[in-house]
């Protein structure tokens, strides 16, 4: 399954988005209204819940400043990534797109491609206020 946020502009440069989405913590200013639990393991993980859903632990696997980083679950029983692309438009604008992939059977894609869909979308809409 892989899904795609919208693209967005944010009034930084490519290395401000990066260095912001680096530092994991930051992703608690992202995340949705419906969020029910956010806590930081360490450096490269962090644990959130939304309402009704499991804990789901990220981990980061993959930064390749300043346009790319990827995080992956970390542990559990499924594997899926969360990449954000970082495009340079400018001294103070870029573009950042979030997108979702993993390997799930038909019936658990259906289940959660609403509310991964919506995750995305809200992370990459909330990004240009929280830097």
């Amino acid at each position: 399954m892989n899904l795609e946020s919208s693209q967005v502009t944010v009034g930084k440069n490519q290395q401000e988005v990066f260095n912001f989405l680096y530092d994991i913590k930051n992703f608690e200013s992202l995340m949705p209204e419906n969020i029910s639990k956010f806590e930081v393991l360490d450096n490269d993980r962090f644990l959130f819940a939304l309402k009704g859903m499991p804990e789901i632990v990220l981990q980061r696997k993959e930064a390749l400043s300043p346009n790319k980083f990827v995080l992956g679950a970390a542990g559990g029983k499924f594997d899926f990534s969360l990449t954000g692309d970082i495009l340079e438009l400018g001294d103070n604008k870029s573009d950042v797109k979030f997108s979702f992939n993993g390997d799930f059977n038909p019936m658990m894609a259906m289940m959660i491609k609403g509310p991964i869909t919506k995750l995305i979308e809200t992370l990459a809409i909330n990004i240009p206020g929280a830097i």
